[in-house]
């Protein structure tokens, strides 16, 4: 993120070589983590350096950099869909062609080499499920505050944690083994908290294990990853927390049936959603969740439950934590603001004709500057509404454009203002057209260091029919803050009356 955000979607090259070695000694000597966090990243960096080798643009390396990424999680879950939609949420921040395409098609053999050495089923073989739906609804609104509220507490942990290792009196090359040595306790009493567990998932997931365990497990695991990651340790999120979170749905289930004995909740069911749930609703990649939690067991049946337990978590999380995610939460610190709100741009859907100044303020080419300055001074309506003014010729047609900086320029080189505006304007004009966007208006301004435009007939493009300044652009902004902020009167306002 921090690459994409600031550093034009370049990774050096050494984090692709240290990355996967350094997750591999953690993993491989009993750290609480899953290969996914790494093996995305190392993605993200091959695809970086890819698009650094050869000759791109920064939307163009960060387009790389997400295939990478996506890969390298389609390749490590079997599941391709959620390794399109995570990196969209949570590395392109955006929603184009130029970068869903590449997206699916990078996931998508990414996906295939997987099913060519590790075969083409899902990721845990669990028995069937029933989901309750819609008997168990109830209890799925119950799970899903629990789930929003376990994400915002695991987060705040992770975070707190990292802050406790920042005030050691040690040097920070110390922390990872201080966090090993709290791990290594840990891992003493619970082993199954050591390594990837994915083993450990697909008994909860398939309901083998008994409630206490289930406990246990859910509260060892998380401590042991919070300790692990926050003292430094290279590893990645997503696995631990599917095991704990997991654990949570099981426990959930078992216990509302001890309480309610005609409940008859599914652990294997619960324990699924709360999975997709947590991690959902953590990173704020809600649908991301919802999709892979979907297609590493394959059971339609889940996607009720999962939507609706999902969203609740992340309308929780939301309230709670407004202002960043446990993806996010690092970058926040350093003043780093992301926003993962998705929307059309409403430069791209109003066109100049729309918000354009149709009165235009004409000069004919052969006034005076002088007079032109005379004219402003008086605070002439006809030339005071805008900075900038169209030059027409003897007929009327397009000539050059004159801004009031063009003025004073004029005025120095000839004091007395015998210089016609068009001489002391400028006749290089950079225009627009009626049924052109917005977007492409203001990117015409930008490009050019210029602030307004003549509007044109494109079948005639001496044919001034209009005049685009920044309050043209602005007002397309404003009309979305009316939509979104402003509220109108009711039906039940009028019956009311009545």
């Amino acid at each position: 993120m921090e690459a994409v955000l600031i550093n034009r979607s370049r990774i050096e090259p050494r984090v692709a070589i240290l990355k996967p070695i350094s997750a591999a000694i953690a993993i491989g000597t009993g750290g609480p983590f899953g290969a996914e966090g790494p093996i995305i990243q190392t993605g993200g960096a091959v695809g970086s350096l890819v698009g650094q080798v050869f000759h791109t643009t920064a939307a163009e390396r960060k387009v790389l950099l997400a295939c990478g990424a996506a890969a390298g999680m389609s390749a490590t879950f079997n599941t391709p869909i959620a390794g399109v939609i995570l990196a969209i949420e949570l590395l392109l921040f955006e929603f184009k062609s130029r970068s869903f395409i590449p997206l699916v098609i990078a996931s998508t053999l990414a996906t295939a080499v997987h099913m060519q050495f590790l075969g083409a089923g899902p990721m845990f073989t669990v028995t069937s499920m029933d989901f309750g739906i819609p008997r168990a609804l109830p209890f799925y609104l119950i799970l899903g505050v629990i789930c929003g509220l376990a994400a915002v507490g695991f987060s705040r942990l992770l975070y707190w944690t990292e802050d406790q290792f920042e005030k050691l009196p040690v040097d920070e090359l110390w922390w990872p083994a201080i966090g090993a040595l709290g791990l290594g306790i840990i891992g003493y009493f619970v082993p199954r908290v050591l390594g990837v567990g994915y083993d450990t998932i697909s008994d909860i997931l398939n309901a083998n294990l008994a409630l206490k365990l289930l406990i246990i497990v859910m509260i060892a695991k998380a401590i042991a990853l919070v300790i692990s990651l926050g003292s430094g340790t290279s590893g990645g999120l997503l696995a631990p927390m599917f095991m704990s979170s997991a654990a949570l749905g099981g426990a959930f289930a078992i216990g509302t049936n001890h309480l309610f004995s005609g409940a008859n909740l599914s652990p294997g069911a619960f324990a699924l959603v709360a999975m997709g749930a947590v991690f959902g609703a953590a990173s704020r990649a809600t649908f991301s969740f919802i999709i892979f939690a979907f297609e590493i067991t394959r059971d339609y049946n889940s996607v009720l439950p999962l939507m609706l337990v999902s969203v609740i978590a992340d309308g929780i999380a939301m309230i709670l934590m407004p202002s960043a995610s446990i993806m996010t939460e690092k970058l926040a610190r350093r003043g780093l603001r992301i926003h993962q709100d998705y929307e059309a741009d409403v430069l791209h859907q109003v066109v100049v004709a729309e918000t354009m100044d149709c009165d235009v303020p004409t000069l004919p080419a052969s006034m005076r500057v002088g007079e032109l300055a005379a004219r402003i001074a008086k605070h002439d309506p006809v030339v005071s509404r805008h900075q900038g003014m169209v030059i027409v010729d003897a007929e009327g047609r397009l000539a050059g454009i004159i801004t009031r900086a063009d003025v004073l320029r004029a005025l120095d080189q000839d004091p007395l203002g015998e210089m016609t505006v068009l001489e002391g304007g400028s006749r290089k004009l950079v225009v627009t057209y009626p049924d052109e966007s917005l977007h492409e208006a203001s990117a015409k301004m930008l490009r050019n260091n210029i602030g307004r435009l003549p509007v044109v007939e494109r079948s005639d493009p001496r044919k001034v029919v209009g005049y685009l300044g920044r309050p043209g652009i602005m007002v397309a902004r404003l009309r979305r803050l009316e939509e979104e902020h402003v509220r109108e009167p009711g039906w039940m306002k009028g019956v009311s009356r009545r």
